[in-house]
């Protein structure tokens, strides 16, 4: 029987570890907590198989813009999916990701934009746990506060470019609390950090509002003699050249107008879900009110201490958290390290009192034994994300949108009563049209920011069965409706003897004007590339 002497001998030790280490073989290829997490964040991800990521429909047309791009040589200026507003003004602002987009799915299809999405995720969420543990916070708080970020953003973790600006801000702001600590030349990459952001995604609005904080909270620690008024001019010029840098994109500064006209839209803000506030009823939101609660603690207890822009910071990230679901994961990448920095001080201040013997010392010693786990990393990524990529395509992996969430077999079924006529559906069954067929035009989809109010608000007048529903059926002509069953003008429109039932499943429905001439016979539109 073996003696506890001998079991504390054979146990392996923090120091024990490092000697093992020490080769530099052993740290490439032993995995460290930091690679562990990382690969535990893609299983989660892909155990669906990683259809969740395509439960919206706007990467359909995302892919479509990006192979007008590869195509024609050239970002559109103009629409080029609607009847409702032929030919109008529109802003592909994330050309970028529309063309990576559209790489990867001639390449490997849907399956290639999951497998991608999927690897930006885990990168993200490493980077930001990774990125609280360099605070010197608690090994467990660290993970803990981490997971319950990650819980209360996985609503949107999807094949969407947003994906980037979640990356983009923790390692953004990353930077940033690293020249606080130590002033460097690196903070300057920022500027053309920012000229990607920009064209990949429009959260580089972020960045360039979180320096302006940075530089306004560092005068004001200056004032309080807590900082050199040098540091924030340095960070207002920076403000400045990064603001300069987000110039650079296809449409230069009309960019900038028509994304803050948008994002002031009282319309936008009272009709699109994700720009509405949360709603604390499920889970989510649950874990994102846990640390929105600690978090305005934090606040305060930073600005008590003179911690002035880490106070801004998480009092802007609340705000806008607040005003607008779509920036809850925004705010867990931005401030859950100041939040599990200012935990740890407090489990300190704590725990000072308890003896070396006690629990607590001895959870605290675990947690200190764990922490260089979490600050190397070994070829264990790679080897995941090559994997993912070379056995990928040959896997069943989300090679289509979800049933559940689109109307995928009846379109296929009906595509002869569907494709080339005027469609009436939902925004986002209108971006899976314009997956299915690049060439058909329709009355609206996932770009919100294009149709506005004027086309928004006959859509819902439309769908909710407003007294002016005929009015504007017949203004657009509609010879086809493929809607959700519970709709209240699919039970309008079933009353109408000019409208037939083509099929219904219990979920969503087909109809087609009688009208109109219709094929005897359905076609079956070819599989996608994968």
């Amino acid at each position: 029987m073996t003696s506890p002497q001998t079991l504390v001998a054979i146990r392996p030790t923090a120091r024990g570890m490092e000697s093992v280490l020490a080769s530099r073989w052993a740290r490439v290829l032993i995995p460290s907590l930091s690679d562990l997490f990382f690969l535990a964040i893609l299983v989660w991800l892909f155990m669906g198989g990683g259809a969740a990521l395509l439960t919206d429909g706007d990467v359909g047309w995302h892919i479509r813009t990006g192979e007008y791009i590869l195509d024609h040589h050239a970002v559109p200026h103009q629409d080029l999916y609607s009847f409702s507003k032929p030919g109008a003004p529109w802003y592909a602002w994330e050309w970028l990701t529309d063309i990576l987009d559209a790489s990867l799915h001639r390449l490997a299809g849907l399956k290639a934009l999951v497998m991608m999405s999927g690897l930006v995720i885990a990168a993200y969420a490493t980077t930001l746990v990774r990125r609280i543990v360099w605070h010197g916070v608690h090994m467990f708080v660290a993970i803990v506060v981490t997971l319950i970020g990650i819980g209360s953003s996985w609503m949107h973790f999807l094949a969407r470019p947003h994906i980037f600006t979640l990356l983009f801000v923790s390692i953004s702001l990353w930077l940033v609390e690293a020249d606080r600590k130590a002033p460097g030349r690196r903070i300057w990459w920022l500027v053309p950090v920012t000229i990607l952001w920009t064209n990949l995604h429009g959260g580089f609005l972020v960045l360039i509002a979180t320096l302006a904080l940075t530089a306004a909270g560092t005068a004001i620690e200056s004032w309080m003699g807590r900082a050199h008024w040098r540091s924030a001019a340095r960070y207002g010029a920076l403000t400045i050249a990064c603001a300069a840098a987000s110039l650079v994109n296809p449409y230069g500064y009309r960019l900038h107008t028509h994304m803050l006209e948008y994002l002031r839209s009282d319309w936008i803000r009272s009709v699109i879900q994700e720009f509405q506030s949360p709603s604390f009823r499920n889970e989510t939101m649950m874990q994102f009110e846990i640390l929105l609660v600690i978090g305005l603690i934090v606040a305060g207890s930073l600005f008590r201490r003179r911690r002035i822009v880490e106070g801004l910071w998480v009092v802007f990230f609340a705000h806008i958290s607040l005003v607008s679901v779509r920036h809850v994961p925004v705010f867990v990448a931005a401030v859950t390290p100041v939040i599990a920095m200012e935990i740890t001080r407090w489990w300190t201040n704590w725990t000072a009192p308890a003896g070396k013997r006690s629990l607590v010392a001895i959870i605290n010693q675990m947690a200190a034994d764990q922490v260089g786990g979490f600050r190397r990393s070994s070829a264990w990524p790679l080897i995941a994300g090559a994997a993912v990529i070379l056995v990928g395509p040959r896997i069943p992996w989300a090679n289509q949108f979800p049933e559940v969430m689109f109307p995928v077999k009846m379109v296929r079924a009906h595509a002869a009563e569907i494709f080339g006529s005027r469609v009436l559906t939902t925004d986002q069954w209108g971006d899976f049209l314009i997956y299915t067929n690049p060439q058909q035009k329709v009355f609206v989809d996932g770009r919100s920011d294009f149709y506005g109010p004027e086309i928004g608000n006959q859509y819902l007048h439309l769908t909710g069965g407003q007294p002016d529903w005929e009015r504007v059926m017949a203004k657009y002509d509609f010879t086809v409706a493929l809607l959700p069953t519970e709709t209240a003008l699919t039970q309008l429109l079933k009353q109408r003897p000019e409208w037939r039932t083509v099929e219904e499943d219990g979920k969503r429905i087909l109809l087609a004007r009688r009208t109109t001439s219709v094929p005897s016979t359905a076609i079956t539109l070819p599989e996608p590339r994968f």
